[in-house]
């Protein structure tokens, strides 16, 4: 799966603990073990989830110190959705019997 497929994207937004993530994300940057301590999971679960969303370009990590600190990749989330609506929105704009 590359960085932003739309796949990768909307499988990532599939989990409701990874849009939690994704959501607490967009207000600020944080490591494994805050969110951990945060959304009452397990610092190993915290970065599984993390890496599926960072495999779909969604978050980026950066050390800092000792910690990494992920934040939502604003741009590639408004942009894979950008680009879902359009497809979504073609075929509506033919009309049904067009759209196949």
């Amino acid at each position: 799966m590359s960085v932003n497929d739309p796949g990768g994207v909307f499988h990532a937004l599939a989990s409701r603990p990874r849009r939690r993530l994704l959501a607490f994300l967009a207000q600020t940057a944080a490591a494994t073990t805050d969110l951990a301590a945060r959304f009452g999971l397990s610092a190993p679960a915290v970065s599984r989830h993390l890496a599926v969303l960072q495999r779909a370009g969604l978050v980026c990590a950066e050390r800092q110190g000792q910690k990494v600190l992920y934040r939502l990749e604003r741009e590639a989330l408004l942009g894979a959705l950008a680009r879902f609506a359009s497809e979504v929105d073609v075929p509506l704009r033919r009309g049904p019997r067009e759209a196949i």
